[in-house]
């Protein structure tokens, strides 16, 4: 999901400085807190205390010494995170408005687990707050007082606006309560089991700063990451992940992997977009909430996930824009090219069980997709490790030979016919790009295509299906 999110922060935050690392994304943003919130391809936020190129060392004393330094680094994350967590709780609304000037932030987000930076001038974490008056809109459901790990940081970037504000705040952080949860790969793993490398770096915390460890309510988690390559500690800057959609009642497919299916299906104000096998309509519904000047078609043939679909829709108050539709995949009900965007999620069987053998019915599938959609217009699918190579063999356009020299159209004439050698089934579909994403415990791939024009392309049939009326199926 890297480059779905560094995409999405240069587009949606102007991100400067952008970089990654498997996993993490970091990047600097002059944008408010509350709309880095808003970013959908990434699952968690946190606030950087430290970046260190691989740990060399390879005993307890040493990697103390390396992740700890002089604390100070420690000391300003908690004072930030005390001094906001503070005034987080004292309002009933649960926002909080700073008047801080000339502030950058500096934030790391991360697409499977970890998040974000804030760092500035000396090691003085930062959360770029602009000279004007700012809100960062948390609601109760983020915060509470003694069970949450999550916080926003802030300090300032120049030494006296940094003593006002840690004089505003408790300076004894040794009343904190913490814990570390660690997770370490490559040469360090054999080493050291993630709770051993947790308790050492825990340990030297409360040695050196006078923490208090609390492994079942603390008041802060510091999360480690480290391997052969890189080491990453930082503290979560919220307790519910990015990931959680507040307009989603039943969860299927992973939000992020269906905001970033719905980002690469080109819709634009007044498209008419399908997903023919919709379940509970997650991608419609992350398709829905980004692009407000289109339409959306879902189809299925189960009548309980439509059930599911539509109390979604309904709970997210989308039904003047997202229509149901109980139907088969392998015969939409829809004139050819009628539509600008074909997206869907074809069922794996792992999660979720199905009768249909999705191997066989995957060519009827693709062709009705193929028929649905007009010229130009875009096709993206979710596919299984094993139904991306069967769909990419169908894809691929191979010559066929001829019996006699001198006929047929395909080349090496005068060859006997290669059973083998077969044109493209879908010869209108033009592949754009492959994209390989993590479902958790397997991965899965995002194919994406456009239609063109061909001599077999039919052109008959109205343009867009917003014009149909198509019955929405409603809960018993």
């Amino acid at each position: 999901m890297e480059p779905f999110l560094i995409q999405e922060v240069k587009t949606k935050l102007a991100a400067k400085d952008v970089d990654h690392i498997p996993g993490k994304v970091f990047f600097t943003t002059s944008f408010e807190i509350k709309q880095v919130r808003e970013l959908k391809s990434a699952e968690r936020l946190f606030l950087l205390l430290k970046r260190l190129s691989a740990p060399t060392a390879k005993t307890p004393s040493g990697i103390q010494s390396r992740l700890m330094g002089d604390g100070s680094d420690w000391t300003r994350a908690v004072l930030s995170w005390r001094c906001l967590q503070r005034d987080l709780m004292m309002r009933s609304d649960c926002t909080l408005s700073l008047a801080l000037p000339g502030r950058k932030r500096k934030m790391e987000e991360e697409s499977g687990v970890e998040g974000s930076t804030c760092n500035g001038p000396n090691g003085t974490q930062k959360l770029g707050l602009g000279g004007e008056r700012r809100e960062l809109g948390l609601s109760k459901d983020h915060i509470s007082s003694t069970e949450d790990s999550g916080s926003v940081n802030c300090v300032a970037g120049d030494k006296d606006e940094e003593n006002r504000i840690e004089g505003s705040c408790d300076r004894k952080t040794s009343t904190v309560s913490f814990r570390v949860n660690c997770r370490c790969s490559g040469a360090l793993s054999r080493l050291f089991s993630p709770q051993d490398l947790s308790r050492i770096i825990g340990t030297a915390a409360s040695r050196q700063l006078g923490w208090r460890v609390d492994l079942r309510k603390p008041d802060l988690e510091v999360n480690v990451y480290m391997s052969d390559d890189h080491c990453v500690l930082g503290i979560p800057l919220l307790r519910l992940p990015l990931a959680n959609r507040s307009y989603m009642k039943t969860t299927g497919l992973r939000s992020t992997i269906a905001w970033a299916m719905a980002s690469l299906s080109d819709i634009k104000p007044g498209s008419c977009v399908i997903d023919p096998m919709c379940g509970v309509g997650t991608i419609l519904l992350e398709a829905a909430h980004e692009y407000q000047d289109a339409f959306f078609l879902g189809l299925d043939i189960d009548e309980s996930q439509l059930v599911k679909a539509d109390q979604n829709v309904e709970f997210a108050k989308f039904g003047d824009r997202v229509q149901l539709l109980q139907a088969s995949s392998k015969e939409i009900p829809l004139p050819s090219c009628s539509v600008d965007v074909v997206v869907c999620d074809v069922p794996f069987g792992k999660k979720f069980g199905t009768k249909t053998d999705m191997a066989a019915s995957l060519p009827v599938i693709v062709r009705e997709m193929e028929r649905v959609l007009r010229v130009g217009g875009t096709l993206v699918l979710l596919l299984s490790p094993q139904l991306s190579c069967l769909l990419k063999k169908s894809m691929t356009p191979r010559p066929v030979t001829s019996h006699t020299q001198g006929e047929g159209t395909g080349v090496g004439l005068g060859g006997d016919v290669d059973p083998s050698h077969t044109p493209s089934l879908f010869p209108s579909l033009q592949t754009l790009s492959y994209h390989r994403v993590s479902l958790g415990a397997i991965d899965a791939l995002i194919h994406k295509y456009v239609k063109i024009l061909t001599a077999t392309t039919t052109l008959s049939g109205p343009h867009c299906i917003h014009t149909l009326n198509p019955c929405i199926v409603e809960p018993e």
